[in-house]
């Protein structure tokens, strides 16, 4: 009983607070034989997932977003599906912010909830935009924006775009089939294309470097969610071989393509989950 009314106070002194993981819409991969005509496409932006519940902020693994109160002023007592995002490239600077219990309050100035679903809405996803942008007119605050949907001709138009979207400094592009209702699970009728995939791993060990990178991190053995575990030695900045993923923490890795035992093909790393 002690104990438990010790990590309560730990939690309070240090402000974290904790609330339900949300049920949300999971994309899987697009592949070229879907029919474009079903789907309007956005820009797959490169921020952390945020879930507003009508009252409060929540991350995708349910603690909560410590936001200022003139943040959200104005948003709607409506369920919000989105993304906190600053621009193109600066993950890991709105990744610090809303994780930050004691931050500096204009650090959230940047910041902007970018919707691109009503999960409790019965509607059908075309329907759902055009009421996430009435919602946003209505707010009339900077801090919420609807992702912008559209329609894309052909397979040869979207990979033209996905093209322009990196070349431009974008992480790709996501579809979502316009007569598709919310459902709360990975399906088909949310895709996203990239010019590389992407998928979690939780870090076993560190394996010490040779040569330039002698007293620095080499690689790290993880181990991804299909129990496979193998090694990356790439994507790593100066700092992160000199301060790497702690064990036991999960990273997200990039790969193109797999072999025929299922291991990933050039696997790098890209970042530490941090709540995405």
């Amino acid at each position: 009983m002690l104990c438990r009314l010790s990590l309560i106070f730990l939690l309070c002194f240090f402000n974290v607070a904790f609330a339900e993981a949300p049920q949300i819409q999971l994309a899987n991969i697009y592949s070229d034989d879907v029919d474009l005509k079903e789907f309007l496409v956005s820009e797959k932006l490169d921020g952390v997932r945020g879930y507003w519940d009508g009252e409060k902020l929540i991350s995708r693994q349910g603690n909560l977003v410590n936001a200022p109160k003139w943040f959200v002023k104005n948003f709607p007592n409506q369920v919000l599906d989105g993304e906190l995002w600053i621009n193109r490239g600066s993950f890991e600077k709105v990744s610090q912010i809303i994780r930050c219990q004691t931050c500096d309050e204009d650090a959230w100035r940047e910041v902007r909830f970018m919707i691109f679903d009503l999960p409790k809405s019965s509607e059908i996803f075309s329907k759902r935009y055009e009421a996430m942008k009435i919602l946003v007119t209505q707010a009339d605050t900077q801090y919420l924006q609807v992702i912008n949907q559209f329609e894309v001709e052909d397979v040869a138009a979207l990979k033209k775009l996905l093209k322009l979207t990196v070349k431009n400094g974008g992480e790709g592009l996501m579809l979502h089939r316009k007569n598709s209702l919310y459902v709360a699970k990975r399906n088909d009728d949310l895709l996203k294309l990239k010019t590389f995939e992407d998928a979690e791993a939780q870090v076993i060990a560190h394996i010490a470097g040779k040569g330039k990178n002698a007293g620095k991190l080499g690689a790290l053995l993880v181990e991804n969610q299909e129990k496979i575990r193998f090694k990356i030695g790439s994507g790593f900045s100066e700092a992160q071989r000199k301060n790497p993923p702690k064990i036991g923490s999960t990273i997200t890795y990039k790969f193109f393509g797999k072999t025929k035992n299922g291991t990933p093909r050039f696997a790098s790393f890209w970042r530490e989950r941090n709540e995405e």
